[in-house]
């Protein structure tokens, strides 16, 4: 283990989180917000901190595949315990436990929060600005985000931190230098970003035109608002719901559309991701329209049910209806999409559609293989072969996550809610996700649960933003060997 490395990684995380509480900074000082001091004292805090560790460049700046995935979970993990630090310092969130929920939540794009709707939009505005920008930030990734100013590595394996964060089971150079396909990803989602915000500007007051367009962007869902998004117009809505399926979509794709190539670009997952989102749209539309308890017309049922189905499926978290109250055929449909999420490489959570048509294709392979043995026949996917240390990387991840599900249910269990309450609540954080159904759908909130179980749900948000092996490669002993 190369520990220099490692340290002097975990001390630029510091510094570059100082600069990021620059923009709660400034909003508070715009504002004229006394929380200021708050975020002043974190700033510093990290300075002080990430200056010491970068004392003494390590002989060795190499990292392979053991290093990325420790850089990355204690990377997180530093970034979000002292992401915390003002919301507790304002007094603002009860406990410290309460905090670090929140921002976890901010960071790793879940949107799950531990306030009531009246209780965020009384939240000072740089508080409100801080937790959407953790979204942003998250959204495509602190490291490779870092990555986009500094080399962390000398040895060309940046690679390994950017495999490490990035959600999907396989992730590709776009051109030969890994920095510049950093550089490529964070431009893209930079001009996202923007587009989306000078189309919301126009019908919405500037500050939730900037704090929706970051929650969008990073598939995160923090609003400032009391009702959420419902208080916005239909132009309003209709460009979140564009947006959220945009930002669902490999960034990749955006860059062989750039380049010409458009046959890349519409790949299988993409055309599967369309499907689903389609299909759902329509049958939770024919749903509501039939059902005699809503009085929607048919716009309105096509324009609720794509904002709910494109902010889970995205892992975005937002909502316009409480579909906590809608017929339980939409509301099945609408948790069977949450596992699905969005595809690999974007800013989405969830099992991610690469993996769903993997292991539907290994299951379909096992299927034929028991009628006929001495068959010999790969995976393919868009006619290249999967190969098989991707399947059984995939197949690891599927048991890991489903071992974690189960261990988290019966642990959460034990604080008393109901049973749906408990299972979406777990379903929402590890696809990070945010609202579930019952006590924790859109119009509740994380609030009734214990301090562990909190704890639980914050290992389960983190679990989800960096895909099970980051995180549980810290628990093995043979980790921390030299």
């Amino acid at each position: 283990m190369n520990y220099g490395i490692i340290k002097r990684t975990v001390g630029w995380i510091l510094l570059f989180e100082a600069t990021f509480f620059l923009v709660p900074v400034f909003t508070a000082v715009i504002y004229r917000e006394k929380e200021v001091y708050d975020f002043l004292i974190a700033l510093f805090s990290c300075v002080a901190l990430g200056s010491v560790l970068l004392i003494g460049k390590p002989k060795n700046t190499s990292i392979y595949a053991k290093e990325g995935f420790v850089i990355v979970a204690l990377c997180w993990i530093t970034l979000s315990l002292f992401g915390a630090l003002p919301l507790r310092l304002s007094q603002t969130y009860p406990t410290y436990v309460d905090a670090l929920f929140e921002i976890v939540s901010g960071f790793t794009t879940t949107g799950a929060c531990v306030l009531s709707g009246e209780q965020v939009q009384a939240l000072p505005r740089c508080i409100l600005m801080w937790r959407s920008f953790t979204h942003w930030i998250g959204g495509m990734g602190v490291l490779v985000f870092i990555m986009v100013f500094l080399p962390l590595c000398g040895g060309g394996n940046n690679i390994n931190i950017m495999r490490a964060e990035s959600p999907g089971p396989t992730v590709n150079k776009l051109v030969p230098k890994m920095r510049s396909t950093a550089k490529i990803l964070y431009l893209i989602y930079g001009a996202l970003t923007l587009l989306q915000f000078v189309l919301l500007i126009f019908d919405m007051p500037v500050f939730d035109a900037i704090n929706i367009s970051f929650a969008t962007a990073g598939t995160g869902g923090f609003s400032v608002r009391a009702d959420g998004c419902a208080g916005y117009s239909a132009y309003s809505q209709i460009v979140i719901t564009v947006f959220m399926i945009l930002f669902s979509v490999n960034f990749a794709s955006y860059y062989f559309i750039i380049c010409g190539k458009f046959k890349e670009a519409f790949n299988l997952e993409i055309r599967v991701f369309l499907g689903i989102v389609v299909t759902a749209i329509t049958l939770i539309t024919v749903n509501l329209c039939l059902s005699n308890a809503y009085a929607y017309t048919t716009g309105e049922a096509i324009r609720y049910s794509a904002f709910s189905v494109a902010s889970l499926i995205s892992t975005t978290g937002f909502s316009t209806e409480n579909f906590d109250l809608w017929p339980s055929f939409s509301k099945t449909i609408l948790v069977m999409i949450m596992f699905v999420g969005a595809c690999a490489g974007s800013t989405g959570g969830g099992l991610k559609v690469s993996r769903i048509i993997v292991l539907f294709k290994g299951a379909t392979r096992e299927t034929r293989r028991m009628l006929h043995p001495k068959q010999i026949k790969k995976i393919t996917i868009d006619k290249r072969a999967v190969d098989d240390e991707t399947v059984r990387n995939i197949n690891g991840f599927f048991i890991a996550y489903l071992l974690i599900f189960i261990l988290s249910l019966l642990i959460v269990s034990l604080d008393g809610q109901s049973t749906t309450t408990n299972f979406t609540a777990i379903t929402a954080t590890i696809n990070n996700i945010g609202p579930g159904l019952d006590a924790v759908g859109p119009a509740g909130n994380f609030a009734m649960f214990s301090w562990w179980s909190k704890v639980v749900l914050i290992f389960d948000m983190l679990i989800g933003r960096l895909e099970v092996f980051p995180i549980l490669v810290l628990f093995m002993p043979k980790t921390w060997k030299k």
